[in-house]
């Protein structure tokens, strides 16, 4: 199993916030009043965050990752939001090359998410795109899973609307990604061979860190 980190900026949730590792004094700029990370990628855009605060603090991540003793193989990018300016990206390059790590997205691979399809069509969302999936590339899918859980049922996504409401709420769209990857169809395309599993540590050894290449 190849292990990443994800590298977080912002705290989205109701009820389950969370914030920097370095904590509120060691990054002010990046938290708000109560040392929380602020909630979307708007409100950080909008802050007066400090580049020199955003590296410590994505270090700091990465290095207790590694101090855990997993293999780390790669980042990516919480909300999207350290790669949201040049100058974030900067920040997110430069770390990944200092520990050498993969960045996700910067191996070549054709991009599919299945966070905003409905609960209802998860898995349909994902056989259909997979019967449809590039041949010559490697397809990166993006997947948010969880079990059911007391925790679970009381998270609100400040930032998505779309995902609480009364029937469909953050718990349900999880459960029904973890459904979708534990699905008996998705297992037998694995097994038959039409598709083929690959982790960012093979992907790494194939292309190295020189021949990543920042997504267009």
């Amino acid at each position: 199993m190849a292990v990443g980190v994800h590298l977080a900026l912002n705290s989205e949730w109701r009820n389950y916030r969370w914030g920097p590792v370095l904590g509120k004094g060691g990054v002010p700029s990046l938290v708000d009043s109560v040392g929380y990370f602020l909630p979307s990628t708007g409100a950080f855009l909008a802050s007066k965050y400090d580049l020199g605060e955003v590296e410590r603090e994505l270090t700091a991540q990465v290095e207790r990752a590694l101090a855990s003793g997993l293999r780390i193989t790669y980042v990516d990018a919480h909300m999207g939001m350290a790669e949201a300016t040049p100058q974030l990206r900067e920040v997110e390059e430069r770390l990944a090359k200092k520990y050498g790590l993969a960045i996700s997205t910067y191996l070549g691979e054709s991009y599919f998410s299945l966070w905003g399809e409905p609960v209802t069509s998860k898995k349909s969302a994902l056989l259909a795109h997979l019967a449809n999936a590039k041949r010559d590339t490697v397809n990166l899918i993006e997947v948010h899973v969880a079990e059911r859980t007391p925790e679970m049922e009381v998270i609100v996504d400040m930032n998505a609307p779309s995902q609480n409401t009364p029937e469909a709420g953050v718990v349900a769209h999880r459960k029904a990604e973890l459904e979708t990857m534990l699905s008996p169809e998705l297992a037998e395309l694995v097994r038959s061979g039409k598709i083929r599993l690959v982790t960012y540590q093979q992907l790494l050894s194939r292309v190295g860190l020189a021949g990543m290449r920042r997504p267009q």
